[in-house]
């Protein structure tokens, strides 16, 4: 009987038929799903550099760590480990509070 419900529905719901499936597709050629190359993980530039300094006052410094849209960029694309990412955001809070930094970019 479930198998008559689901002919009356046009096949079986698993079965994708003439569509193809996701593993056809050919997005980059590699197994790993077409992410070319193996790309070194950065290092955190205050544990590399011992006079390297989080302060919320230098704004050449901590507009490196703000995206064009105002937000805190994240440890994956800055580099930074847990403990410096947690200081450098911290940083960028204070120096908003501030106004040293803002916290959205105007006009549109």
């Amino acid at each position: 009987m479930a198998e008559e419900r689901s002919m009356d529905r046009g096949g079986d719901r698993g079965d994708r038929g003439d569509r193809g499936d996701r593993g056809d597709r050919d997005g980059g050629g590699d197994e790993r799903g077409g992410r070319g190359g193996f790309r070194r993980r950065r290092a955190c530039r205050f544990c590399s550099e011992k006079d390297a300094v989080i302060d919320y006052r230098d704004q050449n410094a901590m507009k490196f760590f703000v995206s064009e849209r105002g937000k805190i960029v994240p440890r994956r694309i800055s580099g930074n480990c847990a403990k410096h990412q947690r200081a450098v955001a911290e940083a960028v809070k204070r120096a908003r509070q501030l106004s040293l930094l803002p916290y959205t970019v105007s006009g549109a």
